[in-house]
């Protein structure tokens, strides 16, 4: 079983911090976007990953062909200049493999793409600014119970604005509303069997949401697992602000490693 992470798109709300690296590669602490959501499934013990890149791909491939030096102490004899790394990495059993998938196609053209390194019947499927305290495990077996060919994990989004209570001119409550007030917007954390790249096309102009999924929706071939935990994504600088501060006062709620 592998998860597939969409991570080409241009990420351009996000300013002019994503003007010199890709949205998923956007530091939250010391490490990227990218790390976090790998890690959460990491836990859950599916360690194979296929990365669909687009925009500046190359910096992400680099990230991981120096993966040792970046992430490690490492000594360089300057004789023969051999380089040893120092100490074991808690990711020295992940497989990476990443595919370059365009740089202007669309979600749906890019998961066709990566079909040739697919090869099991069921799979995971999720975006590349998105982190949740979800339970992979549960997800799987609720998609292999559904008998649907694809799960979609729907999450309540954090309230972007506080909640006034007042009487008359005078606010008498101000509070932050609860994320599960909100209603449930698709979140990513995907699960979906094989005979879904058949509704899809390696054309560049073939979406996901705004095509194969409408279609699967009118078929009934989706199901829905209701995440009633945390979620949240990294839109806007906004939201990097939110996820830096949790993860610096060490309340990272997705950080189940």
């Amino acid at each position: 079983m592998k998860v597939i992470i969409l991570a080409g798109g241009y990420g351009s709300r996000l300013g002019d911090i994503t003007a010199t690296m890709p949205k998923p590669m956007v530091y939250v602490g010391e490490r990227p976007m990218l790390w976090h959501i790998m890690k959460i499934y990491s836990y859950y013990g599916i360690k194979d990953f296929v990365l669909c890149l687009g925009y500046k791909g190359d910096y992400i491939k680099e990230y991981f062909l120096h993966y040792d030096f970046r992430n490690r102490d490492f000594t360089v004899n300057l004789g023969d200049g051999s380089i040893a790394c120092n100490g074991d990495c808690d990711e020295d059993d992940w497989n990476v493999t990443l595919v370059d998938t365009g740089l202007h196609t669309l979600k749906g053209g890019r998961i066709k793409r990566i079909e040739k390194y697919m090869d099991d019947d069921i799979n995971l499927l999720t975006y590349g600014d998105g982190v949740a305290n979800i339970n992979i495990k549960d997800l799987i077996e609720f998609h292999k119970k559904s008998g649907k060919m694809v799960t979609i994990s729907g999450v309540h989004p954090p309230s972007r604005f506080g909640e006034l209570v007042a009487e008359g001119d005078n606010v008498t409550t101000f509070t932050e509303k609860a994320q599960t007030s909100q209603g449930l917007i698709n979140g990513g954390f995907m699960v979906f069997n094989r005979k879904l790249f058949d509704y899809l096309t390696d054309d560049e102009d073939c979406d996901f949401e705004n095509g194969a999924l409408e279609n699967l929706a009118s078929m009934g071939e989706i199901a829905l697992y209701r995440h009633n935990g945390l979620w949240a994504c990294m839109d806007n600088e906004r939201d990097l602000s939110y996820l830096e501060n949790l993860w610096k006062n060490k309340q990272a709620f997705w950080k189940v490693w």
